[in-house]
């Protein structure tokens, strides 16, 4: 059974990617775009430039579609886990101390799920697999051709 589970995890790693990042790119497309509702319930956006909020959306919209396409995992799950950590502790928690009481909750969590993709990588369907696979290759190939002595 465990090695079962083990030889899926790099799929199960890859679907938590996706959700995850779908999930937090939609964030960012409520705040910039307004659709889903937006900010308000009402198409609102958060204001061009406004600090934290439209920098926060920026962030989520571009991360989110990096993690959600397995492109750049990694750096895009730091800067996002960062974003998050730092809307957790400056917007919610001093609100309240739990996240429930904040509503924080989505912070925490995004934070925390972004923080664990920063050592899992992509996991499977992610682009950055295919490009290290496609790199691998070349440079197999050329370091099999030999140069040819003039």
């Amino acid at each position: 059974m465990t090695a079962r589970l083990n030889g899926a995890q790099p799929y199960a790693l890859g679907l938590f990617r996706i959700v995850v990042g779908l999930l937090f790119a939609c964030h960012g497309a409520v705040a910039l775009f307004g659709v889903l509702g937006g900010v308000d319930g009402k198409g609102g956006t958060a204001a061009t430039g406004a600090w934290p909020n439209w920098y926060a959306a920026v962030i989520e919209l571009v991360g989110g579609v990096l993690v959600l396409l397995g492109l750049g995992t990694r750096i895009a799950a730091f800067i996002s886990s960062g974003a998050m950590a730092y809307a957790y502790f400056k917007v919610h928690q001093p609100e309240a101390l739990w996240p429930i009481q904040n509503s924080g909750e989505g912070a925490a969590m995004y934070c925390w799920a972004m923080f664990l993709l920063i050592f899992t990588g992509s996991g499977a369907f992610g682009l950055d697999r295919l490009l290290t696979r496609r790199t691998a290759t070349q440079e197999q190939r050329s370091a099999g051709q030999t140069p040819v002595a003039a």
